[in-house]
């Protein structure tokens, strides 16, 4: 029935913007990054190397 089709295009809306919104928090939250140890960070760090060459 043609009187229906906004509720349903609403309802298809709301559905795939969950979809996605879930989507994306749970691929933001899953990937955990590696810490580094308090030494490894400290040398990890090296301000020679922010010099650049122009």
């Amino acid at each position: 029935m043609p009187q229906m089709a906004p509720i349903s295009w609403l309802i298809l809306f709301i559905l795939f913007s969950l979809t996605l919104i879930m989507f994306n928090i749970l691929n933001y939250y899953c990937a955990l990054p590696k810490t580094l140890n308090t030494s490894e960070k400290s040398s990890s760090f090296n301000t020679s190397s922010l010099n650049w060459k122009w």
